[in-house]
């Protein structure tokens, strides 16, 4: 394509680069300014995390908490055969416990979702992964050709027998009628100690062992899991937050959700998580909408912090 006479591109025409610069002008050494950079953001980020740093703790694992504390270990895989544990009342989405919801005013969120990731403690922690050994115990099947009424008399005479017993030790339970609970018990203690229960539950009948909700459930059900998180000052009443344990780079993200909780009336409130959540949507709205609502979108004009950071440009202006 051929220019028509006379034609001239923007940088001929304009002169643009030929022309003299006539602002002030400074030495600047940017190899200098680049290591110094560095130096300094390095420095800071090394002090900032010494002060702020959480510590990297293992993985806790079923098998970590078999072979460190195996009397809550059992003492837990009772109230999941019972199902008086946490996970066994806790509702909507894992099952239908009564009166075990949170609402928001007369709406019950929670029951909204219905059981969606259904969970039978007994059979899903204990009974099911027993099952999957090549031998499975011969308690195992006295349990299943049991009643449910059955079931609730030896879990519950059981777990009395085992907060009486010196140190909660289940070797030293009096003898009585528990039917094949304590063998039951003690069979997934042994299995969890060799490290086999963990990928058991976390495979939960698929191929890849990638869902960790029973694992999670499981352990949060106990004392000792709990109690790790107590030690490192990580409850809602302490409102501690810290790296995942074993991962980078953590839940640092939540700490606003954190912080909620330490306030009322989230603080006493029995529909606390419910309403953390509802708040925390508000939140992300009004930061998501900032440009479109009068008045919040005009405080960077009333509060001009950038003609501080740009005092040199709006100092000619």
């Amino acid at each position: 394509m051929s220019k028509s006479p006379g034609s001239t591109s923007w940088r001929a025409r304009n002169d643009i680069v030929s022309r003299p610069w006539s602002g002030t002008t400074r030495e600047y050494d940017l190899f200098r300014e680049l290591a110094v950079g560095l130096v300094v953001v390095g420095l800071l980020v090394l002090g900032l995390s010494a002060v702020f740093s959480s510590p990297d703790e293992p993985t806790v694992t079923l098998k970590s908490w078999a072979l460190a504390d195996p009397a809550d270990f059992v003492a837990t895989a009772t109230t999941e055969l019972g199902g008086t544990s946490g996970t066994a009342g806790y509702g909507p989405p894992y099952n239908s416990t009564p009166d075990a919801t949170q609402k928001l005013g007369p709406i019950d969120l929670q029951s909204l979702s219905g059981v969606r990731l259904p969970i039978d403690t007994a059979n899903d922690f204990v009974i099911g992964p027993l099952q999957t050994l090549p031998t499975p115990p011969a308690a195992v099947d006295e349990w299943t050709k049991a009643s449910d009424a059955q079931h609730t008399a030896w879990t519950t005479a059981y777990a009395d027998a085992l907060s009486k017993a010196p140190d909660n030790d289940p070797a030293k339970v009096r003898p009585g009628d528990y039917g094949p609970v304590p063998a039951v018990t003690e069979a997934l203690l042994a299995m969890a100690q060799q490290g086999t229960l963990d990928p058991v539950l976390s495979a939960r009948g698929s191929f890849y062992s990638t869902d960790y909700k029973a694992s999670i459930l499981f352990l949060g059900d106990g004392s000792y899991f709990p109690g790790l998180a107590d030690a490192q000052h990580l409850t809602g009443d302490q409102w501690g937050m810290m790296n995942e344990t074993g991962n980078y780079p953590g839940q640092s993200w939540l700490w606003l959700f954190s912080a909620l909780y330490q306030v009322e009336p989230f603080k006493s409130s029995p529909n606390a998580d419910v309403l953390v959540v509802f708040s925390m949507v508000i939140l992300t709205a009004l930061l998501t909408l900032v440009p479109f609502i009068p008045g919040l979108r005009s405080l960077p004009r009333r509060i001009p912090v950038h003609r501080l950071i740009w005092r040199d440009y709006y100092k000619h202006r």
